[in-house]
């Protein structure tokens, strides 16, 4: 099944039919989300236009993890999901993306980065144990 992004279906802004006859273009396509995981890491490489790279964190289990008040970067390894803003059933699956909070061994932290799109997870220190 294609998972078409942006299609051109319906009226133009004037009223007027698009041409029926045009299909889909590769421009127009969309991808499955990467669903980010916990586990030993997998990262899949994508191609976008213009021949430019995505790196698709698929399952990872590391986070680089930025602490205020030292002012100092750590990787650390992750426990569980805590809170997904995204969706409340991403928690049950341990599926991370931007903005969920993760407890990792240092403490509680916030995902900063995309791991779909950016092949890394980068988190800010909410609390420390």
């Amino acid at each position: 099944m294609v998972i078409c992004q942006r299609s051109r279906v319906g009226r133009t802004p004037s009223g007027g039919m698009y041409n029926p006859a045009r299909g889909k273009r590769k421009f127009e396509m969309g991808r499955d989300p990467a669903h980010t995981r916990i586990g030993t890491k997998k990262l899949l490489v994508v191609r976008t236009k213009a021949a430019g790279r995505k790196n698709r964190l698929l399952v990872c289990d590391i986070a680089n993890v930025y602490t205020p008040s030292t002012k100092s970067y750590v990787q650390t390894k992750i426990k569980t999901v805590k809170e997904n803003t995204a969706s409340r059933h991403f928690v049950r699956r341990n599926i991370m993306t931007k903005g969920a909070v993760i407890e990792t061994e240092a403490g509680l932290a916030r995902i900063t980065s995309r791991p779909g799109q950016d092949g890394i997870i980068n988190a800010v220190m909410v609390e420390t144990k």
